[in-house]
């Protein structure tokens, strides 16, 4: 298998990129050929430093870059020969079979929706979170900022996506479906929670137990979380400041620790076609290593054909 990596995504590329390359080589015994993506010469100059030299990886020259703040449709327009750019590129003609970049996410989003283009039949993809739940296990909360406002039957596939994504890559044989909602009780919520409820009812693609709420979210109750971008992202956001905060107090305990994002590496796009993997902007070599590992899984998994088969 080939993965393209973005390697001058993110604040602290190309360094931590690089960093992230070497752990991953170092500590796998996986076929997998690396292309990465960006200034060569700098590349070259950051592998001779830490004396890496391997066989599982192949620089490809990107003379441009696209900067965290520039306007994604633009800014992919005019640098075609940006990093970027050049990964999607690899991407859509088969030449790597995913795509890992923690740069500009908006490039990113504009770049799967228009050049790798959703899956048949996904109304809107999305992007989601592992939750550290509790009791040592894990779930996924979906939407988290890709569709601030939703629509019900947006939310419907969501539940179908987060299903396949829990068991493909989190190992959960039959998740617990949840809609994160004000009350339990099945006539609560908003018009949206309302109207959504009937359908994740009916959805015979899904194991929906019911609303949950707020309090339910870091506990065992649901596997997988739906809800709108909106909510989602403001949950992601506050799971950050407390680990944020028990780094500042030393507050050492082991759950904190889980709610470290770099344990993850970084969030899929799910609902499109390929596999393409975005990293947090502060990403160092911890995420850019687990952003291959995912990425890896994902296409051993075969996970976005099983996304297609499910979706209707």
């Amino acid at each position: 298998m080939n993965i393209g990596i973005d390697m001058m995504g993110g604040d602290f590329a190309p360094r931590e990129a690089v960093k992230g390359v070497i752990d991953f080589c170092n500590a796998s015994n996986s076929s997998a050929l690396l292309y990465l993506i960006g200034n060569q010469p700098k590349l070259e100059e950051l592998f001779h430093e830490y004396n890496f030299q391997s066989d599982k990886i192949k620089l490809i020259h990107a003379e441009q870059v696209i900067d965290m703040h520039e306007h994604p449709t633009k800014a992919l327009k005019e640098k075609q020969q940006s990093s970027i750019a050049i990964g999607f590129h690899l991407l859509s003609t088969s030449k790597v079979d995913a795509f890992i970049s923690a740069g500009n996410t908006g490039a990113m989003l504009v770049g799967a929706l228009f050049s790798i283009k959703a899956i048949e039949g996904v109304l809107r993809p999305t992007i989601s979170t592992i939750i550290p739940k509790e009791n040592g296990s894990t779930g996924l909360l979906l939407d988290v900022g890709l569709n601030a406002d939703c629509k019900p039957e947006q939310l419907n596939q969501f539940a179908i996506l987060g299903t396949v994504y829990a068991q493909q890559i989190l190992g959960i044989e039959n998740p617990k479906v949840g809609l994160l909602n004000i009350g339990e009780e099945e006539g609560k919520g908003n018009l949206l929670a309302l109207a959504t409820y009937p359908l994740l009812k009916e959805n015979k693609h899904i194991n929906f137990i019911g609303n949950i709420e707020g309090r339910d979210v870091f506990m065992e109750k649901a596997d997988v979380i739906v809800c709108e971008g909106f909510t989602g992202n403001i949950i992601l956001k506050m799971a950050e400041s407390l680990y944020s905060i028990a780094q500042k107090n030393n507050i050492q305990h082991p759950y904190f620790n889980r709610l470290n994002f770099e344990n993850y590496g970084g969030t899929p796009i799910l609902g499109v076609n390929k596999p393409i993997v975005i990293g947090h902007g502060i990403s160092q070599n911890k995420a850019f290593k687990n952003m291959i590992l995912l990425a890896e899984k994902m296409i051993e998994k075969n996970v976005m054909e099983k996304m297609k088969k499910e979706i209707v």
